[in-house]
């Protein structure tokens, strides 16, 4: 099957067939909207694939989308690309439409300056032959709310419920948060819209943690649900706090549904410190949503990170096997006070260390050990007593992701 890749514009012609498709794959809508497709959504840049023998599988055979975010990663915001609404249609399936595709969008996201690419994979193989690799996940847990109930009270924190004057200081928590982390996504930009009285509406409540000072030091997006008793469920989708003593605040606030929602659905990723302040075992995963990672322009993903101000260290590296054009070949690494330097080396030193594409991203993430990747392949030659530098270089971080695209 021949295919040709042209970028899909907001009142393209094959509009209509590309939110069908989307139908197909993700499951049809209980009411089809009546309005004509469109797609013009902020941050998203669609791209679809053609089939030019008519005898095959005729027209649009697979959509994708590029969407526009930043990404945290090693205390930096990194133009990202995050690729959503992958669809083929069932009968082009297994027929290579998706590697075209994937290549202009990715190229159409490098461009435009994205230094990494992100996703969420129903099929990881799929994604692993274009250098894409399982980093993170996103957690749905629940627990008796009445163990939140027994969290030790806090010492100097207060709580009250937010208004529309607090949603900025509540952004500030979360940006705070995440720029510590790996991998969550910056949720200010054109991929995230909503105005602080859409933010506020889109829960039953909202309840900020206070500091002595009067400071928003922590929140709590919950939604209520229906019903009470055994089957009632206290919904929190969101739950992060600049100290301890302020979770715990917020975890009595939840706690407080014990009488009338048994359990409480907590969504969340990684090793969340809720954890560590819950007096029992409670913790049942009910879902996860794997996340994946590649690079598409590796010193740039490479140099604005920050790392250890002690470490001075000079690594060559070689990556290989890339599927996209103009990745593969040598490369040196300089971090020196907490700064880095990378840049493309003329030859491929034969001495260096080589990563593959998904090793890279392995690695960049801080998901895998230098030693764990030598076992898997990912990683081959170059001097082992340097494993621990690279270790150092990007561990340390705890990975999280906490919205689903």
């Amino acid at each position: 099957m021949t295919v040709t890749v042209r970028r899909l514009e907001p009142d393209d012609p094959e509009a209509e067939v590309a939110r069908r498709l989307g139908w197909e794959a993700f499951g049809m809508p209980t009411d089809p909207p009546a309005e004509p497709a469109r797609l013009d959504r902020p941050g998203m840049t669609w791209f679809g694939a053609f089939a030019d023998d008519e005898a095959a599988a005729p027209g649009l055979v697979a959509r994708m989308v590029d969407r526009a975010y930043d990404s945290c990663f090693g205390g930096v915001l990194l133009p990202t690309s995050g690729i959503a609404g992958v669809t083929v249609v069932a009968e082009a399936r297994g027929r290579r439409a998706l590697t075209p595709l994937v290549a202009a969008t990715l190229a159409s996201a490098r461009e435009r300056g994205a230094v990494l690419s992100t996703l969420f994979p129903t099929a990881p193989g799929i994604y692993r032959g274009f250098g894409y690799e399982l980093v993170a996940e996103a957690t749905t847990v629940e627990l008796p709310t009445a163990a939140l109930a027994a969290v030790r009270p806090p010492e100097t924190s207060r709580v009250r419920r937010a208004s529309v004057a607090d949603v900025e200081a509540v952004r500030q928590v979360y940006d705070r948060w995440a720029i510590e982390q790996n991998g969550p996504l910056s949720r200010r930009g054109v991929s995230f819209p909503a105005t602080d009285e859409e933010l506020l509406a889109e829960v039953t409540g909202l309840t900020v943690a206070l500091d002595p000072d009067d400071r928003v030091v922590g929140y709590a997006a919950w939604n209520r649900g229906q019903g009470y008793g055994e089957a009632a469920t206290l919904e929190v989708e969101d739950l992060l706090a600049d100290s301890a003593d302020a979770r715990r605040a917020l975890l009595r606030v939840l706690g407080s549904f014990a009488s009338v929602a048994a359990t409480t659905r907590l969504h969340t990723s990684g090793d969340d410190p809720v954890r560590l302040e819950v007096p029992s075992l409670a913790w049942a995963v009910r879902s996860t949503s794997s996340y994946m990672l590649r690079l598409l322009d590796v010193p740039g993903a490479l140099a604005p990170r920050r790392y250890p101000r002690s470490l001075q260290v000079d690594l060559a590296f070689t990556l290989a096997g890339d599927a996209l054009p103009g990745l593969d070949g040598g490369y040196r690494l300089s971090v020196a006070g907490g700064s880095a330097e990378c840049v493309r080396t003329g030859s491929v030193d034969p001495g260096a260390r080589v990563l593959s594409t998904r090793g890279l991203a392995l690695l960049y993430a801080g998901a895998q050990s230098a030693a764990n990747l030598r076992t898997t392949g990912h990683l081959t030659g170059g001097d082992p007593g340097e494993d621990l530098d690279w270790d150092a270089l990007f561990g340390g971080r705890q990975r999280h992701i906490r919205d689903y695209f």
